[in-house]
């Protein structure tokens, strides 16, 4: 009897949405964005197969996703989170700095949270990851509490599977090119 294996229980439903979103906008031209692969180093493989069945990572992942929205370089990392607070210890000390030297070469970084429970998106600007990040070095809260964040930046799923980050990531502009944020 064949067993259905559901994705979604292993935390990949929000990379779904991203990577099916990020085909939808690179179809209309508005967008060209990759999911970047964590390279990895065999250790054992399965020759019969030819599968991988143990492997480790060479380095570091940077960010999930990175690419190019109408000519601006763009690059996001997708979390999902179930409860109402977001744990920082989900984002790594070198995808900060990564985020932070990609937005100094004149780039937009940003973070793509699922809350799941809720059904709800949220699209974090690097400058707001940063400010919580510095909250919990100066010994803080070390999480995100749902209600501390920016109610312009919520995107709703369209479609049951896009994820708009493209309005969202227009505020952003808007914003830094001298709005209130």
């Amino acid at each position: 009897m064949a067993t259905w294996n559901s994705r979604g229980l292993r935390g990949s439903t929000l990379e779904e949405m991203v990577n099916r979103t990020n085909e939808h906008y690179q179809e209309r031209g508005l967008a060209l964005i990759q999911k970047i692969p964590t390279p990895i180093t065999p250790v054992r493989m399965d020759k019969e197969h030819r599968q991988i069945t143990l492997a480790y990572f060479e380095k570091r992942s940077t960010v999930d996703y990175i690419g190019a929205v109408q000519g601006i370089p763009v690059c996001f990392d997708a979390k999902e989170c179930v409860s109402d607070t977001f744990p920082l210890q989900n984002v790594h000390e070198h995808q900060v700095r990564f985020m932070q030297d990609f937005e100094r070469q004149e780039g937009i970084a940003f973070l793509i949270i699922y809350y799941s429970e809720r059904n709800e998106l949220y699209y974090m600007r690097f400058s707001e990851l940063l400010k919580f990040w510095e909250r919990a070095e100066e010994g803080g809260r070390k999480s995100i509490r749902y209600e501390e964040l920016d109610p312009r930046f919520f995107m709703r799923v369209e479609k049951g599977y896009q994820v708009p980050y493209l309005e969202a990531m227009n505020l952003d502009l808007e914003l830094r090119d001298g709005g209130s944020a």
